[in-house]
């Protein structure tokens, strides 16, 4: 068994909290979205499962080898712990900001524009050509062009935290998604083809899916 220790880079006296903090950094860092690999996540999950729990980790440390002394219990390495966990709450709190700022308010809008879209596509397949609900249809889209240029203003108010990049990547092609599929919505109303039609609402479904998958990725990233 790997020393869960090692894997968290941590000392044997560092606190839950330390520990929790260098685990949730680590996790973000090596995330496959952000370029990390299943492998590594892996190891850091089997590692916080020993050091989170308390009994579990008592019952660890009784049983770890020693280690060099100079190397657990150094002045150099507690204040390159020290500092490290500075850093981890300055980009904690840069991700807070982020997540409540810029993330919650663009999941919101589009909700916005995605959720309505299944009840408007089943209106208009009634009769595509009614004036009415062809009129209707437009106006949807027209509201949610607007939603996601407020999306748009949103996200590029903060830049995204080192720490969450991955995660910023994805709502990038998401809203990229969302934006490209009122567009083929769009060329649909202005000439029936109905190729529009259906590409539009794959994609629409697609960055739903994706949405979904998001929303799961931001709970991972404020462990509890």
């Amino acid at each position: 068994m790997n020393d869960p220790y090692a894997v968290l880079g941590v000392t044997s006296q560092a606190t839950t909290a330390e520990i929790k903090s260098a685990y949730r950094q680590l996790v973000k860092q090596h995330h496959p979205d952000a370029g990390g690999d299943d492998e590594r996540i892996l190891a850091l999950n089997a590692a916080w499962e020993v050091l989170g729990d308390r009994e579990r980790r008592e019952a660890f440390d009784r049983t770890r080898r020693p280690v060099n002394a100079s190397v657990d219990h150094g002045v150099g390495t507690q204040r390159r712990a020290n500092r490290a966990h500075g850093r981890a709450v300055a980009e904690d709190a840069a991700l807070a900001t982020w997540l409540q700022r810029v993330y919650a308010p663009i999941d919101r809008l589009l909700g916005e524009v995605i959720n309505p879209f299944p009840a408007q596509f089943k209106a208009l397949s009634a009769d595509p050509y009614d004036d009415d609900l062809m009129g209707e249809f437009c106006a949807y889209l027209e509201r949610s062009m607007q939603k996601m240029e407020r999306v748009t203003s949103l996200f590029q108010s903060l830049p995204t935290p080192h720490s969450a990049r991955g995660f910023g990547l994805s709502v990038y092609h998401c809203l990229s998604e969302v934006d490209d599929a009122l567009k083929e919505l769009e060329r649909y109303t202005m000439g029936y083809v109905d190729n529009y039609l259906h590409d539009g609402r794959e994609m629409l479904r697609e960055a739903k899916q994706r949405r979904k998958r998001l929303q799961d990725e931001r709970r991972r990233l404020e462990i509890v």
